[in-house]
């Protein structure tokens, strides 16, 4: 695999650690920008939307134009280095929403091109695993860098938390400019008929709502881990990273699981995955104040939840032609997922609900994803059509 190819791992995890920092660093920036602990996991929902926003659009002009890979990436990440590294200098909670929403653009853009880039540099067979390493970026920023990032803001503040997520991506494009050969746009351009057909199907729109669903009820209580281990556990500040960390190898290992199963039993995989998630949130929420209990619940969360998605994947494959901008809207619904739940606890924390309640609502929401596939199981074989 060439060295190019990890670098855009590197620069999607700098990325991705940028997007949920946020739910490490809660009453840090409450207390600086004298807002609520809800309004503070708002900013995870507005870097959700942006990207939501942004993966459709991004990714219909580039396969529209023809864009050329490489200055189209160094140019976003160019611009995502300028935006971070504002954000890390602003006092004002508005202009900091503002600024989160166009992260998000830059995201799903840096995302689609360097997913593009990694396959246009390897040969066909090696294009999946090309893929894993730029999208395992994300999946190790819940291992490393939120952890990370907390025990910075702990330390020196939330400014130089925001400021170094900048320094690394630039870092990052310094590299790419000197390594980064030039890819062409891909060939053929954007077939409408066959986008526009998978979007006609109701299975599609259906494996979408459940992949909503499923991310929402993620991450409206992941959000809010930190809160949650502080106030209602009784955890120092100190060891929840620790316990973050545990969490986010929980993702990796749930990850690898799946990975290996979805293709022939994504309704298998589903259906346990949502069961556990379902009940490990009701668990968490009665029984948070029990320190090895919480602990044991965060890990059976990070098992279930996010390492469904191969899973969601192969449902994607299965109900609709897999093109760039099938694979798009479906990334944005989730974002819908992700930055909705989060939204939804934030504002139940901010009417005056214990912490707690962001746990009842991701249970609900994966409850509501759990009956959302039960139908499938009535049939003999298994299939989402």
């Amino acid at each position: 695999m060439p060295l190019v190819v990890y670098i855009l791992g590197l620069a999607v995890f700098s990325i991705g650690t940028s997007e949920l920092m946020v739910a490490g660093m809660m009453e840090t920036l409450s207390e600086a920008f004298g807002i609520t602990i809800g309004q503070v996991g708002h900013l995870i929902s507005y870097f959700a939307f942006g990207v939501m926003l942004g993966g459709p659009v991004l990714t219909y002009v580039f396969l529209k134009l023809k864009v050329p890979y490489r200055p189209t990436l160094l140019a976003l990440l160019a611009a995502y280095v300028l935006v971070q590294g504002f954000s890390a200098f602003i006092s004002d909670h508005a202009i900091l929403i503002a600024v989160r929403l166009i992260i998000g653009v830059l995201c799903a853009g840096c995302l689609s091109l360097s997913l593009a880039t990694s396959m246009a540099l390897v040969p066909i067979e090696n294009r999946p695993r090309a893929a894993a390493v730029v999208i395992g970026g994300f999946m190790v920023s819940n291992v490393f860098g939120v952890p990370l990032a907390t025990i910075i803001n702990q330390h020196w503040g939330w400014r130089v938390s925001f400021g170094l997520v900048a320094l690394l991506v630039l870092v990052c494009l310094v590299v790419l400019v000197r390594t980064l050969p030039n890819v062409g746009g891909g060939k053929g351009g954007l077939n409408m008929a066959e986008e526009l057909q998978a979007f006609k199907k109701l299975a599609y729109w259906k494996a979408c709502a459940t992949s909503c669903l499923i991310l929402g009820a993620s991450f409206a209580a992941f959000s809010y881990f930190v809160p949650i281990l502080t106030s209602v556990t009784g955890f120092t500040m100190q060891v929840v990273p620790i316990i973050l960390m545990l969490y986010g190898a929980a993702n990796l290992v749930g990850n690898m699981i799946t990975g290996r199963l979805a293709y022939r039993h994504s309704l298998t995989i589903m259906v346990t995955g949502l069961t556990v998630l379902s009940l490990s949130l009701i668990g968490m929420a009665l029984l948070a104040q029990y320190a090895w209990l919480a602990v044991a619940f965060v890990i059976l969360i990070g098992l279930s939840g996010v390492p469904m998605n191969p899973a969601m994947m192969a449902r994607i494959v299965s109900v609709a032609h897999p093109g760039p901008l099938v694979n798009a809207v479906h990334t944005s619904v989730i974002n819908i997922g992700l930055g909705g739940g989060t939204f939804l606890a934030g504002m139940a924390i901010s009417a005056g609900y214990e912490f707690r309640v962001a746990l009842w609502i991701g249970a609900g929401l994966a409850v509501l994803g759990l009956l959302s596939i039960l139908p499938y199981l009535r049939r003999r074989q298994e299939g989402w059509h």
